[in-house]
């Protein structure tokens, strides 16, 4: 019943949410002429084929590896990769090009949904982290199309909301073939919601599997040329009520480091031209990376673009991860710690919960509860390039001491197909 109830509430809002796609698409014109994916009217695509979806740029990110591995494994498969969000495209069809499809996922209505499958008719569906519609699930159960869940986590505030619509939840959890989940916390509380034990298996998380390519690389030493030896820092991924107390930390930085320079990097594409304001209006001088502006004057450098985010990280000596001194829950600190970089954070990072736990085992991470001590953190590191180096080893060291978990979610997946 509140199943029903819920895809009734779908379909009574679909007219309204297609109302703000779109208004959305004034800036986006792909979110206008792509609307009828939305709608499950999803484009041809050759069969067999392994539905792969991420709903952002996070998640995008950390399947690539495995989609490589599946396109190794199965040269005459298709993959098709759906996203919720324009940049979650975009950043798929950036790192793979024509060698798999795209398409935006269909809104979680039962027809969308039944209309999406008809015509892609995926052999298997493989789901990143934990992006749970009920329709999806179970339409595809449905259709016989086996559900994996992948680097799946779930949070003990999320397992009791589940719990609390516990008639809705428990049948679309045992809709889900396999459960790969991140670690025995995530396995426990999908046990607590209604997936089998038989159905889970505690295989890491696949970020760790973080793959920097050679061309990335590249460009990263070429952008670190540029900045002729300056203390770089670099915040990625920042939120609305956080970039202002970032300013200010770098404001208080270059009274102790005058040639420090600070790359900020918004979360959200929405939010380049506010912190581009932002930066000059606390006056700082301001170069722009959409604009190829030269960094080697400025105190502040804007990573305006889509998908450059890891090559930016390579490209500084220290990093701290946004969206962690607002209740926002961070972003993956496995970037940068890969690239053997210091990985600063706020102690808000519930959404990478057991990342953390290893990174913090084995102090790979420093964890500052405010801006101040941010810059207290910044200064010690940056003047001294020792413990510069010996905090990016040990977060490098969090990073492949945990590798594998890519190698048994293919396993897993292959077993099961």
């Amino acid at each position: 019943m509140l199943q029903f109830i819920y895809s009734q509430l779908i379909r009574l809002l679909l007219p309204f949410i297609l109302l703000r796609l779109w208004w959305g698409g004034r800036h986006s014109p792909d979110l206008r002429r792509n609307w009828g994916q939305r709608v499950g009217f999803a484009p041809a695509v050759s069969a067999p084929v392994i539905w792969v979806h991420a709903v952002s740029v996070g998640e995008t990110i950390a399947a690539a590896p495995m989609v490589r591995r599946l396109l190794e494994r199965n040269p005459n498969v298709t993959i098709l990769m759906t996203a919720m969000t324009d940049t979650g495209l975009a950043q798929a069809q950036k790192m793979f090009g024509k060698k798999v499809q795209y398409a935006y996922v269909p809104y979680d209505t039962p027809g969308a949904v039944k209309r999406f499958l008809a015509r892609v008719q995926p052999s298997i569906l493989v789901i990143m982290e934990t992006e749970i519609w009920p329709n999806l699930i179970s339409q595809s159960r449905k259709a016989r199309v086996p559900v994996f869940l992948i680097n799946a986590r779930l949070s003990e505030s999320s397992a009791r909301g589940y719990e609390r619509v516990r008639s809705l939840a428990r049948p679309v959890m045992q809709s889900i073939s396999w459960v790969a989940a991140q670690a025995e916390q995530d396995a426990a509380r999908f046990r607590r919601i209604g997936v089998a034990a038989d159905k889970i298996a505690v295989t890491g998380s696949v970020k760790f599997d973080v793959d920097i390519e050679p061309q990335v690389r590249e460009q990263a030493q070429q952008l670190k040329a540029q900045f002729g030896g300056r203390p770089v820092w670099i915040a990625g991924s920042t939120h609305d009520g956080e970039s202002r107390q970032l300013l200010k930390a770098h404001r208080k930085l270059l009274a102790a480091v005058p040639k420090a320079l600070m790359i900020i990097v918004p979360r959200h594409p929405e939010r380049f031209e506010l912190v581009a304001s932002a930066v000059k209006k606390a006056g700082f001088s301001l170069a722009r990376r959409s604009l190829q502006d030269s960094p080697a004057a400025a105190q502040v450098y804007l990573g305006d673009t889509m998908g450059e985010l890891m090559m930016l990280y390579g490209a500084s000596d220290l990093a701290f991860i946004g969206g962690s001194l607002i209740e926002r829950g961070g972003h993956n600190p496995l970037e940068p710690a890969a690239w053997g970089i210091p990985v600063i954070s706020g102690t808000h990072v519930f959404n990478f919960e057991s990342i953390y736990q290893r990174l913090r085992e084995q102090d790979g991470v420093t964890i500052v509860e405010s801006a101040e001590e941010l810059v207290v953190c910044l200064v010690r590191l940056l003047n001294n390039q020792r413990a510069l180096h010996e905090s990016g080893q040990r977060a490098l060291a969090v990073v492949e001491s945990n590798r594998g978990a890519l190698d048994r979610v293919v396993a897993g997946i292959s077993q099961r197909v």
